[in-house]
């Protein structure tokens, strides 16, 4: 185990009462687990997000913490969270990362996996 993990896991879902197809809006959410895994308590300072449609543009989105939080976890502990991202394509993906400090003051980031934003029904 290492000292300093956090493992992160995402689902997501088309919210089609907010999207507008007819003007190339498609609306998601995603909500967000973020568990410590590794061994000394931890603290989530800030994002970065890497979002991308199918026609291969990219925005980068920084911030403090997540909605609004900065939670500090204990190894075992996990804290959970739903946000949203917008696209001009019904298919995309997002990923990034989290930067983090250790109670003992060491710096880390945390991977966000790459997960899929995608219409139901609409890839194989």
């Amino acid at each position: 185990m290492a000292a300093y993990e956090f493992t992160v896991s995402v689902k997501t879902r088309y919210l089609e009462a907010q999207s507008q197809p007819e003007l190339a809006n498609y609306v998601f959410s995603y909500t967000i687990t973020i568990k410590n895994t590794g061994e000394i308590g931890a603290q989530l300072i800030s994002r970065h997000w890497r979002i991308t449609d199918a026609n291969n543009h990219i925005q980068e989105v920084r911030g403090l913490g997540v909605i609004g939080h900065q939670p500090l976890l204990q190894p075992g502990e996990e804290f959970e969270y739903t946000s949203g991202s917008a696209l001009k394509t019904p298919h995309g993906s997002m990923s990034g990362e989290y930067f983090c400090v250790g109670e003992d003051g060491e710096q880390f980031h945390a991977k966000i996996p790459e997960f899929v934003l995608s219409l139901p029904h609409t890839l194989h």
